[in-house]
């Protein structure tokens, strides 16, 4: 085929790919052509190709369970819609959707809802990550509009991240950022903000580890130093905006002086002075922010703390400065565009009586929603109590994403009617479905996306639809005429919703206007270049100074939040930090299916301060609980300083299908930022318990396995099966009668075991082939390396030759340590070496290993393993300069 051009479907980076089929196969690559990346791939982007099986996709509708047409399940659905409203009224309706969805999709499941239905209760999951930054920045623009693009981080001169692991979480943009700075001999200057010292940190020219949820108490004091120093610009100030000494009067109260803001935020006097002085001589500064900032009880007011401090200095509209909310998901942004949230109308309207108006206009709709629904965790609060008794849920798992997950489980447990669109058919959210519908997964979806800078893209289509399945548009628009509506859903191609929704936008005052587009054709569409928004100002919005508020002056916001919590003082409490892994993606649906995305982190891995592993007994790779008020999460724990006393951090991405131990989010209460409904993921009091397991082991087996109940396992893939990471609490003692449980008897199998005084090994061979590798000792520590062991997986092998793969793997013969470079396949053991060759930077690394030379996501860990390594060797050094100096 020819070659296609689309879109990432992971991060908001928005990043563009070319998907080409050639005698080989199909091949990705970056696009060079595409603004976002200029042909750079993360390691989760390279890896797409690894992702695209349909192993575990779900393939055609089923009803109560069972497999029925599409025909039967839409009239299903349409029933029970039609139902539900009949009986109960339209809030009695409610879709939860998906930053994963496109925005033809997103638009469909908006209209049918909030015009057709005529209820506001649809939400969607970036209410999660993007809600408290649609907050933030409406109460200060008028409008929700992110107002930087990617070319203003590579321009400016000073990069603040705040709460955010952007070499991680974003690594295209991160690496524009240092390739910048390499490339204009040092500028700009990076500092982060953030509690912990993530892989960005590593590479940053400064590093404030500020209390957890201090963020808004720092930018205040900010705002009073830059008045107190003379340091505003007052021109700007009179001329394009309002409130300013309300605000200033608010950040007083709480900052008025810099030793308040130390005393609140943990950091030593002489770095908040210089850190305010870098922003107070830097007149090209750009604020990065993402979820350490938006997921907090005040997620909104720590918005606009920072806004506060671009407003004042006139630091936004201009080249390389401005407030950076960076979007969590591909489509977050689109989603925002149609009024997908249950708080927005289409086009960034608001429910007044004139922008309802106007929609019931456009899409001659019998009704239009009255006022604001329900955000998520109201939502699904109102699907628990009885409130909401029919729920569509598209393109996200809630047992996994939302806080509190118990109750989610119990809210769709009791629901009358669940509607569950997936594209796999290991989502837990599929438990709970009495219709299930088959969705396109990226790669067959054709459609629209807009990214964190206002770029919208098109993803288009280069593999076929497999078995039954079909676009979450097309599901919505026949739910729709099975209503009634037949002349309002015609869709038959996403060319034709793009057009509406293009139409839909230009709302007066509002800059987000891409009417233009409302008359492309359908090859235009095809063709779509990406483009930003606003069209009419060549993407760059605020350059004149106008804001989309009724008197076109931006709004400063008071910020008086209650001053951040101390850490607990009981032993066992601690602050649960949640986030991303570097190699992993949201709940796993799609990067579990790719071994070399699996490798980097096996496991959850729960970092804990030596401190508090000290109280709470807790050694490298002991398994430890985390209790929240509603639940609780096990995982295996990592000694770690990267994280301050008083905190723990875990991932969020492992639930039930790869592992026994429950989602993190079972011990986050869901306490929500009051004015954007975002839940406060990163902060939450949980105790920490330690987990007393009397074994640790391992299994590499060539097909999934199943363990008996009080045994603690989490799963990861391997090219040729399936790894588990193992511990029990009761000992098993006989360990061949559980290893035998674990696969079917066959005929020609053969088991060999090795004990020595650790433990004991066992294989099984079927047919000559190595099937099942167990592994179990007393002790997590003296567990063999698993990556060569895998690596015969599969693998024809003499018994004979077997006995000397145990006892190699009992002596550690073949240690290859943990993956640092997930594109070039580098282990720790190859670091190592090198390192020990003479690798002293960055490019003698990836010269001798290959590792950092691809996607730069690795280059974090790599800069510690050099700087550990330097330590090391001077360490050495003053102990041989000891041994010989005279006495």
């Amino acid at each position: 085929m020819s070659e296609v051009r689309t879109t990432c479907p992971y991060c908001g980076v928005g990043c563009g790919l070319v998907a080409q089929r050639g005698p080989e196969g199909l091949a990705l690559r970056g696009d060079a052509a595409h603004p976002a990346n200029a042909g750079r791939l993360c390691g989760k982007g390279q890896a797409l190709g690894d992702t695209l099986g349909l192993q575990e996709r779900l393939l055609y509708p089923t009803l109560h369970g069972e497999r029925v047409g599409w025909e039967a399940a839409l009239d299903a659905v349409a029933a029970g819609l039609r139902d539900t409203a009949a009986r109960h009224g339209p809030d009695a309706v409610g879709f939860y959707v998906s930053g994963q969805l496109l925005t033809e999709d997103y638009y469909v499941a908006n209209k049918l809802m909030k015009g057709f239905i005529g209820s506001a209760n649809i939400d969607t999951n970036s209410r999660l990550c993007m809600a408290a930054a649609v907050a933030g920045q409406t109460r200060a623009f008028g409008e929700d509009v992110v107002p930087v693009s990617y070319r203003d981080v590579e321009q400016a001169e000073l990069v603040l991240i705040v709460g955010s692991n952007l070499a991680w979480c974003h690594p295209v943009v991160h690496q524009r950022l240092l390739q910048a700075r390499a490339e204009r001999g040092g500028g700009p200057e990076v500092w982060v903000i953030d509690p912990r010292r993530t892989a960005t940190v590593e590479e940053a020219d400064g590093h404030l580890a500020l209390r957890p949820d201090s963020d808004a108490v720092l930018f205040n004091g900010l705002l009073v130093y830059l008045h107190a120093h003379g340091h505003l610009d007052a021109r700007y100030i009179a001329a394009h905006t309002r409130d300013f000494e309300h605000a200033l009067a608010a950040a007083r109260e709480e900052a008025p002086d810099v030793a308040a803001v130390a005393a609140a935020t943990g950091l030593g006097t002489d770095q908040v002075i210089d850190f305010y002085r870098r922003f107070a001589r830097t007149r090209r500064t750009v604020t990065l922010y993402s979820q350490g900032i938006n997921q907090s009880a005040r997620g909104a007011d720590r918005v606009n703390a920072i806004i506060n401090c671009h407003l004042a200095t006139g630091r936004l509209g201009r080249a390389g400065a401005g407030p950076f909310s960076i979007t969590g998901q591909p489509n977050a942004m689109g989603g925002r565009e149609v009024g997908g949230l249950a708080t927005q109308l289409a086009g960034h309207r608001d429910f007044s009586p004139a922008a309802r108006a106007e929609v019931q206009r456009l899409w001659r709709a019998p009704r239009v929603a009255e006022r604001p629904g329900l955000k998520a965790v109201d939502l699904f609060e109102a699907v628990a109590d009885g409130r909401v008794r029919a729920l569509w849920i598209m393109g996200t798992n809630p047992l996994v994403s939302m806080p509190d997950t118990a109750r989610v489980r119990r809210a769709l447990r009791a629901c009358p009617l669940v509607v569950v669109s997936e594209v796999s058919r290991r989502s837990e959210a599929l438990r709970y479905a009495h219709v299930a519908l088959p969705a396109l997964a990226w790669g067959e979806k054709d459609g629209t996306v807009t990214n964190s800078e206002r770029c919208i893209s098109r993803q288009r289509a280069f593999l076929p639809a497999p078995g039954e399945a079909r676009p979450d548009w097309w599901a919505l628009a026949r739910v729709g005429q099975r209503l009634g509506y037949h002349d309002a859903f015609p869709y038959t191609r996403p060319a034709q919703i793009f057009r509406e929704h293009a139409r839909l936008s230009g709302a007066p005052g509002r800059l987000f206007d891409i009417r233009p587009f409302a008359r492309l054709s359908d090859a235009d569409y095809e063709q779509l270049a990406p483009t930003r928004w606003p069209l009419s100002t060549g993407g760059a919005p605020f350059a004149q100074g106008q804001f989309p508020t009724a008197d076109g002056r931006a709004r400063f916001v008071p910020v008086a939040t209650d001053a951040p919590a101390r850490l607990p003082l009981h032993s066992t409490e601690v602050v649960l930090n949640t986030g991303r892994t570097r190699d992993h993606w949201h709940t796993l649906t799609r990067t579990a299916l790719c071994a070399r995305l699996s490798a980097h982190q096996l496991e959850p891995r729960m970092s804990v301060h030596p401190d508090d592993a000290a109280r709470g007994r807790l050694a490298e790779g002991d398994l430890a609980r985390l209790c929240g008020p509603a639940g609780s999460v096990v995982a295996r724990v990592a000694v770690a300083d990267a994280v301050p006393p008083g905190t723990v951090f875990l991932p969020m991405h492992w639930s039930a299908p790869w592992g026994n131990v429950g989602a993190v989010n079972a011990a986050v209460a869901a306490v929500v930022d009051p004015v954007s409904g975002q839940p406060a993921l990163k902060h939450a009091r949980v105790r920490l318990e330690r987990v007393a397991a009397r074994w640790h082991g391992f299994a590499l087996a060539t097909e999934p396995l199943v363990f008996p109940d009080g045994v603690y396992w989490a799963a990861s893939r391997l090219r040729a099966g399936y790894r588990y990471e193992l511990a029990g609490t009761a000992a098993e003692g006989a360990w061949e009668a559980f290893a035998q449980a674990l696969v079917a008897p066959h005929t020609d199998q053969r088991w060999l075991s090795y004990r020595d005084a650790q433990g004991e090994r066992w294989v099984c061979l079927e047919r000559g082939r190595v099937r099942l590798v167990l592994c179990v000792d007393a002790r997590w520590d003296v567990l063999p390396a698993r990556a060569w062991l895998a690596q015969q997986l599969g693998a024809p092998v003499a018994p004979e030759a077997a006995l000397r793969l145990l006892g190699a793997a009992a002596g550690d013969a073949r240690w290859q340590g943990a993956l640092v470079c997930a594109c070039a396949g580098v282990h720790a053991g190859a670091i190592a070496q090198a390192l020990q060759a003479g690798a002293c930077d960055l490019a003698a690394l990836a010269a001798r290993t290959g590792a950092g030379g691809a996607c730069g996501t690795c280059r974090g860990e790599l800069v510690r393993l050099l700087r550990s390594h330097a330590r090391a060797e001077e360490g050495a050094a003053a102990l041989d300069a000891a041994a010989v100096a005279p006495v």
